[in-house]
């Protein structure tokens, strides 16, 4: 079930270059906090346009103010562009220093499910959800199935389950619930 586009962003183009380009997939994840899920996946996109390049090692060595700029927009890539512009160039940096530059070998590298999620967990600013949630995109979309696969799959909704715009806006609206229900149940203790 191999897709040639993840469909997170409503741009066809960002869409596609989730799948066509293993680092745009891994900055859309850094940048997918805070901001919805659209304006994250997005992002890659916006800075290629910027750039030029997402190579991890030109990013990791752009100058701080070009990538800033690049960061900032307008339209900014993020509600912090400053700080998504420095986890930007941190997530390059490590890709660029752990894996020769090339994002792909974060799961072409691994030797069974559980290693793959460490080796994502490692990743700069990725705790437990994002890790649940690529590992997943990347099981479930993008057909990465190393030993072990099924028993690391999460179960909870993740964007690995997101196959169509109307499946992200199911996940959109259940994660907006358990954000609300959560808050509830610290006001009420």
């Amino acid at each position: 079930m191999t897709v040639d586009r993840l469909p997170l962003t409503g741009d066809e183009a960002a869409d596609r270059l989730l799948v066509a380009d293993p680092m745009a997939l891994l900055i859309g994840f850094a940048l997918d906090q805070q901001v919805p899920v659209q304006k994250a996946f997005s992002g890659p996109k916006v800075l290629l346009e910027r750039l030029g390049t997402l190579d991890a090692r030109r990013l990791a060595a752009v100058d701080e103010a070009t990538l800033l700029a690049a960061a900032k927009g307008p339209p900014a890539i993020h509600r912090f562009p400053g700080a998504m512009a420095a986890r930007v160039r941190e997530l390059a940096a490590y890709v660029a220093r752990e894996y020769d530059g090339d994002a792909a070998r974060l799961w072409t590298d691994a030797s069974d499910a559980r290693d793959l999620k460490r080796r994502i967990g490692a990743l700069p600013g990725f705790g437990a959800m994002k890790v649940a949630s690529l590992y997943a995109v990347l099981a479930r979309r993008l057909d990465i199935r190393l030993a072990g696969w099924e028993a690391e799959l999460p179960s909870h909704p993740t964007l690995g389950d997101v196959d169509s715009p109307e499946a992200l806006a199911s996940y959109q609206a259940t994660k907006r619930a358990a954000k609300i229900a959560a808050r509830e149940r610290i006001t009420a203790s």
